[in-house]
Formats: structure tokens, sequence, C-alpha cells
């Protein structure tokens, strides 16, 4: 019972060293959504709630009307305020390379795609800085995914990562 006990501790820990949060997005092969093969990594754009408070009206007294149909005395209501969800709380998961994969040659391979596009202007160092990350950041906005952590399927567009054949 302690072996299994202290075998869950020490891959929750394990889990949790993989786990790195960039720029709101949280990375690392300690996340995956359900169903994700075994052996691949992902990164998480948590998105959150939408939350609006609502104002009702709620009648306390009715009006009382005369027998000729006049008011005599007008409604009295009292204000309620509560919070509504309009738009539940969202993970939205992307498929990204494992970290073994960032190597200096893939990132310095990464750079000259992106240069190749106009996307990048920095120098080939195999360094994923800020100009990098930017410009991953901008080609992954404008295909719908706003994040500077690059997805596999960016970096299949980019033709650095191959793409898996179907038999």
């Amino acid at each position: 019972m302690t072996a299994a006990l202290l075998g869950a501790v020490v891959l929750s820990a394990c889990l949790q060293a993989q786990t790195v949060s960039r720029n709101g997005v949280i990375v690392g092969n300690g996340l995956a959504p359900p169903g994700a093969p075994p052996g691949t990594c992902w990164g998480k754009i948590p998105t959150p709630a939408v939350v609006e408070t609502v104002t009702e009206q709620i009648l306390v007294t009715p009006a009382r009307m005369n027998p000729d149909g006049t008011i005599a005395t007008l409604p009295v209501y009292r204000e309620e305020r509560h919070q509504q969800i309009v738009t539940p709380r969202t993970d939205r998961w992307f498929e990204i390379p494992c970290p073994p994969d960032f190597t200096v040659e893939f990132v310095s391979t990464l750079q000259r795609a992106l240069s190749a596009r106009g996307l990048y202007s920095g120098p080939i160092n195999g360094n994923m800085d800020a100009a990098t990350r930017g410009a991953v950041l901008a080609v992954q906005t404008a295909g719908g995914l706003p994040s500077d952590v690059l997805s596999i399927e960016t970096a299949r567009e980019l033709g650095i990562v191959a793409v898996p054949r179907t038999p």
C-alpha cells in the first residue's frame, strides 16, 4: 500500500515538473485532453467563463384596483440581482511538439521557415526567444490559434514536422 502511494506521489511530482505556463497557455507532457494518444504533448488555452449580472424586478404587492377600474394603490416591486453564466469556461487543446524535439536545430529550422515567409527577421540562432515566439504568434493568430506556443499543425504547415501518412 505504501509503495503504491509513494509511486503516485512520485508520478504526480513528475507530471507537475513537466507542466509550464507561458503567456496564459499551459503546456507540458503532464496535460492532455481526454482520449489523447499516449506519448503526445499538448498545449491548452483556458478561456474564462462569461458572467453577467442580471437584475430582476420581483412583484411584492400587486396593484389594487378601484371598482371603477382606476388604480387605488400602485404595485410594489423589489430588485434582485444575481450572476448568471452566459458562456461556460472552456479549454482549447492543441497538440505541440514534445520537449525533446525542441533542439537548437529544430528551432533554427523554425526560424528559417518563419524568415522565408517574412514573419521573422532576427538571427537564426536556435533560441526560442521573444522574436521567434512573436513570429509564431503572428502565424498562428492568422490561422485562428492565438498562441505563441508552436502547435504541431503550424509546424506541419511550415514544413518542419512530418505529416503522418494514412495507409
